[in-house]
């Protein structure tokens, strides 16, 4: 059974699930740029390094000079799945060095919340608390987090409860997963690996948007003591 609420960022060839939400359950992304913003950042800590001389530029627009640039976190963690919702977030990643997860972690909540901070000319924490990493020991728990990650979005979709309309929620990366587009910064291969394109009843939309009561029960023990 995974580590529940562990703060420990474990060795290097884990995978993790990390997740956090605003303090006092509040809102962590207001508007369609807030979601942007911090999938942006996730982008520029994670595509490969500008080696073309193109020059970056931050939330404002404005360019980024060499000097400025942030680190890249590229090869140190993967990013397999993510999905963002209005008071919090989920991560599966893959740490590929000891420190990979708490330095990439560090900088992206660092840098959104001075970006959001300014935005609505608040001052304090945004977040509950430190983020949470939860590993993920075995095979199982490996293809059913992501299950859990894709649903979350479920309660608050146009459509009503249900899975109809998962693969049109703008912010998670479900849509990587169905082939809808492509994000060079989400690596779903590893979890699309344990299943087949061949049969209907066998592929990861079915796997996602199908439930049972039992299946319910393995998609959400883990975040059983988190409220959305």
């Amino acid at each position: 059974m995974p580590q529940k609420n562990s703060r420990k960022e474990y060795g290097a060839g884990g995978h993790y699930h990390v997740y956090n939400r605003g303090v006092n359950k509040s809102p962590i992304f207001l508007d369609e740029q807030d979601f942007k913003i911090f999938l942006g950042y996730i982008k520029l800590y994670l595509e490969p390094p500008n080696l073309q001389g193109l020059a970056l530029q931050d939330e404002n627009g404005r360019t980024i000079s060499p000097s400025k640039e942030p680190k890249n976190y590229m090869g140190e963690i993967e990013l397999l799945a993510y999905c963002l919702m209005p008071n919090h977030f989920h991560l599966l990643i893959r740490q590929n060095t000891d420190r990979g997860i708490a330095e990439f972690m560090q900088s992206l909540i660092q840098r959104y919340v001075i970006y959001f901070n300014k935005k609505y000319a608040r001052v304090g924490g945004l977040f509950q608390s430190r983020y949470k990493t939860v590993l993920i020991e075995d095979e199982n728990q490996f293809v059913y987090i992501t299950k859990y990650i894709h649903r979350n979005p479920i309660d608050i979709l146009p459509a009503g409860p249900g899975p109809a309309g998962l693969e049109a929620y703008k912010y998670s990366s479900y849509g990587n997963y169905l082939g809808l587009f492509r994000q060079r910064w989400v690596r779903p291969e590893r979890v699309l690996s344990y299943f087949s394109n061949m049969r209907r009843t066998n592929t990861y939309q079915s796997f996602v948007e199908d439930t049972v009561a039992d299946d319910l029960t393995k998609v959400y023990y883990e975040m059983m003591d988190m409220d959305n």
